[in-house]
C-alpha cells in the first residue's frame, strides 16, 4: 500500500520553550499542520524558566496526552554562546546536553544530522556541540570556563527538558538554540536590542526546518 501512515504512526513534535517571546517567535514561524490537515501536529510548550521548570512542564504535558510517548522532542529558544567570535543570531545545534550539577549526564541528540544540514542550507551560522545547563544567567568567568569544559553554549532548560523526555520513553530528541548574547555581546552592553532582534528573526525562520526534520523521522513508516 502507498499513502501517508495511519495517524496513530504520526506522533505530534513537541518543540519546548521556556518564554512567551520565544513561543511567540516559533508560532508565528510557521504553521504545523492540525488535526486532519497534511502532515502530524506540532505542539509549541512553554515552560518557563528554569530547569525545574521545564522539568515539571513536560511531565505534564506528557501526564495529560498533549503529545505521545513517542512524540519527538525540540528544545528551543535562546541560549548564550560561549565561543569566540560567536554573534547574536548564530544557530546552536546540540550534539548532546548536559545538566547544570556537576555530576549531570548528557543526553545525546543523535538524530540531528537533517538540523544541520536544512539550516546551514538556509545560510545561517551553525554550532554544533555540548550545550550545558544553568540554573542562573551566566556571565563573564564562569562562560569562561564552561567553554573550557568544552561547551559551546548554554542555557536553562534544554536539558532538563530532553532529560525528561528521554527518562519518559524512547524517542528522538534535539536542541536548536538561537544565540541572542555572546562572550563579545553581553546582554548588559549596549547593543542589546538589535542584537535580541536579530535573534528573534532567526528563531522565527527556524520553525520550517523542525517541521521538515519531523517529516523525516516519519520516513521508516512510509
Amino acid at each position: 500500500m502507498t499513502g501517508r501512515p495511519p495517524t496513530d504512526a504520526q506522533p505530534p513534535l513537541l518543540i519546548a520553550c521556556a518564554l512567551g517571546i520565544e513561543r511567540f517567535a516559533l508560532r508565528r514561524g510557521g504553521g504545523g499542520g492540525a488535526a486532519g490537515e497534511a502532515g502530524p501536529r506540532v505542539v509549541t510548550l512553554r515552560t518557563g524558566m528554569g530547569p525545574q521548570a521545564a522539568e515539571r512542564a513536560l511531565a505534564e504535558a506528557l501526564r495529560k496526552g498533549s503529545v505521545t510517548e513517542r512524540s519527538p522532542v525540540i528544545a528551543s529558544g535562546f541560549c548564550a554562546g560561549l565561543a569566540p567570535g560567536m554573534r547574536p543570531g548564530d544557530v546552536v545545534v546540540a550534539e548532546a546536553t548536559r545538566g547544570h550539577h556537576a555530576a549531570a549526564p548528557e543526553t545525546p541528540c543523535r538524530d540531528n544530522g537533517p538540523l544541520l544540514r536544512a539550516l546551514r542550507e538556509r545560510g545561517l551560522t551553525v554550532h554544533s556541540g555540548l550545550l550545558c545547563g544553568s540554573d542562573h544567567v551566566v556571565r563573564g568567568a564562569e562562560r569562561a570556563e564552561l567553554h573550557a569544559a568544552g561547551a559551546v553554549a548554554v542555557d536553562m532548560e534544554s536539558a532538563a527538558t530532553l532529560g525528561a523526555a528521554r527518562a519518559a520513553g524512547r524517542r528522538p530528541v534535539a536542541a536548536v538554540r538561537v544565540v541572542v548574547d555572546a562572550p563579545e555581546h553581553e546582554l548588559v552592553r549596549i547593543g542589546t536590542v538589535r542584537g535580541g532582534i536579530s535573534a528573534f528573526r532567526v528563531l522565527r525562520s527556524v520553525l520550517p526546518v523542525f517541521h521538515e526534520w519531523h517529516r523525516s523521522l516519519l520516513l521508516p513508516w512510509r
